[in-house]
């Protein structure tokens, strides 16, 4: 087994990058033929979520097949390899099945325990089989890693460790409170129609929204999906179909938003979201109440909301009062959508070195005076006394939000610049990422880790086994082939020997044979089953003087048959 994986996740790599490599699925399918057509590889698979792009291959030399997997990787993402490569991580023979079993059981998730990367592995091995690049290894390794991610969700408490991603992105929305008081009554719009979006509608649906609005490309799997949702609803649940063209009328409305789409740019800028939110209260719908027939609820008090504009702390270009409580201003999501000339306003903002250019012009001689004083002070007290920023002038408190948008989405749907409009609470893959680094894990995560081990070890002493059956199943041609020409010797000697005594010489002949085959054969397969045992099928054909290309269609055989199975689909 020379099993590689090569690839970039949540865990190695910004959001930023995983965004802009992220892999359609015509993509998906050109790697994959153009990853068996390279010469290092001879099977491949690849499995590219909202936080992970994995590439698998067969490979028959370790380095040459991290050069030629990193470089396709980078031609198909569109990622320069230069860019690409410190975040690329790769992993070897049984550390790569290790790695792909604990994601199979959601220990490498943005949330812990989530269960959908169990289909998303489901749905990479279908692609892999339906294009015949996933050959026996491949198909062993998935199909073992679907086993042992149901395997930990069933015997063990995994689930409680974490949510899905969509559950914990509406609980982000919820500012860590009750997901269903605060979604009770709520108008919803989910756009896209995929599997990510499907769930997100049905958490909303069991929460108790009001409504829930389907926006997709194609109409038809939009109209599918709102159907699916008004028949299966408990409580039953207002839900229609709409084009995406209806996108902005429906945000105009809506309460909540969630958007998870294969596009490839934004789907929501943030002046459709600005637009969405103008004229709109100055508070959220009561969430532990439905909205009334025909309208949102009545409020006392409806304030427009305030405009952003440049913010109050002097130099800095944000507006401070729009920016969401323990949003970095630093961060990629603060100055997504700046020109170039405030975003280096922002950047000299941030290192503290705004300066009064004019008061500086008035007095020439302000450097050399501020010299002389430090210089003085350092010979006093013996060091130079740190400079603060003066303390920042109070804030206004950010407006509650009237519009929640969940973005789902890689590469990302919605304008990060959505971060800094008032009204707006924006939860995309950036903010769960940090949210997520703070959510404590189960108890039940070591027991994980002990059946990733144990399944990691018997799915290597499996595959060492595998690996020498060939080899066996030559030996015992050879011998059969030995004891037939033997006997036919005899008839030559003999040929006055019936048909009765024929028989019995040929089956104690036989007898012995497979009496001194069995303890070897029995014993080099338990040797080849154990680290460091692949020698002994060489060992073996060595000591028989075993005909290679006996045991190579031996194993092309065994291929065929597996194939044929494997072409049933995945477990």
């Amino acid at each position: 087994m020379s099993l590689l994986v090569v690839g970039l996740s949540h865990r190695s790599a910004p959001v930023s990058v995983l965004e802009r490599a992220a892999l359609s699925a015509d993509a998906q399918t050109k790697l994959l033929q153009d990853t068996v057509a390279a010469e290092p590889a001879t099977e491949a698979g690849v499995l590219a979520t909202c936080n992970r792009i994995e590439l698998y291959a067969d490979v028959d030399k370790f380095h040459a097949g991290v050069a030629e997997l990193s470089t396709l990787l980078a031609q198909h993402s569109g990622v320069g390899l230069e860019e690409l490569t410190p975040y690329l991580y790769v992993h070897y023979e049984d550390r790569a099945v290790h790695h792909l079993f604990s994601v199979a059981c959601g220990l490498d998730s943005m949330v812990v325990g989530e269960g959908q990367i169990l289909g998303q592995i489901k749905d990479s091995l279908a692609r892999a089989q339906e294009l015949h690049t996933a050959g026996r290894l491949l198909n062993d390794l998935f199909q073992q890693a679907l086993r042992v991610g149901k395997r930990a969700h069933s015997e063990t408490g995994i689930d409680r460790a974490g949510q899905s991603l969509v559950t914990f992105g509406l609980e982000q929305l919820a500012a860590g409170g009750d997901v269903t008081a605060w979604a009770r009554g709520k108008r919803a719009l989910v756009i896209g129609a995929g599997s990510m979006s499907s769930l997100a509608a049905a958490t909303l649906a069991r929460a108790g929204v009001a409504e829930i609005v389907v926006a997709n490309r194609t109409f038809d799997r939009a109209e599918r999906l709102a159907q699916i949702l008004a028949e299966n609803g408990e409580p039953v649940i207002v839900s229609r179909a709409v084009p995406m063209e209806s996108v902005p009328a429906e945000l105009a409305r809506a309460d909540v938003a969630v958007s998870c789409t294969g596009a490839t740019g934004l789907v929501l800028t943030a002046e459709a979201v600005a637009a969405a939110v103008e004229g709109r209260a100055g508070t959220p719908a009561a969430p532990a109440a439905p909205a009334p027939a025909g309208g949102r609820p009545e409020h006392a008090d409806i304030r427009p909301l305030p405009p952003t504009s440049v913010g109050t702390d002097e130099g800095c270009p944000l507006d401070l009062s729009a920016v969401q409580p323990g949003f970095s201003l630093m961060g990629e999501a603060a100055v997504a959508g700046m020109d170039a000339a405030t975003l280096e306003q922002h950047a000299t903002w941030a290192a503290g070195q705004a300066v009064d250019r004019r008061e500086a012009a008035r007095r020439p001689g302000a450097d050399a005076e501020l010299i002389t004083a430090l210089a003085a002070t350092a010979a006093t007290v013996g060091r130079i006394p740190e400079r603060r920023r003066p303390e920042p002038a109070p804030v206004p408190v950010r407006p509650e939000p009237v519009l929640f948008l969940l973005d789902l989405a890689m590469p990302r749907d919605v304008d990060a610049a959505a971060h800094r409009l008032a009204g707006v609470r924006l939860v995309d893959i950036e903010s769960l990422a940090e949210a997520s680094a703070d959510v404590p894990m189960a108890a039940d995560v070591d027991q994980v880790r002990r059946i990733v081990s144990d399944e990691v070890a018997a799915f290597g002493a499996a595959q060492r086994a595998a690996h020498i059956t060939p080899t066996v199943v030559a030996l015992r041609a050879m011998a059969a082939d030995v004891v037939a020409g033997e006997i036919a010797r005899l008839d030559g000697r003999l040929p006055g020997l019936d048909d009765k005594h024929r028989a019995e010489i040929t089956q104690t002949v036989r007898r012995v044979v497979d009496k001194l085959l069995h303890a070897p054969t029995v014993r080099v397969k338990q040797l080849a089953a154990e680290p460091g045992g692949a020698g002994y099928a060489d060992a073996l054909r060595t000591l028989f003087d075993l005909d290679q290309e006996t045991v190579a269609s031996v194993s092309r055989a065994e291929d065929s048959t597996e194939k044929n199975a494997e072409n049933r689909g995945p477990a």
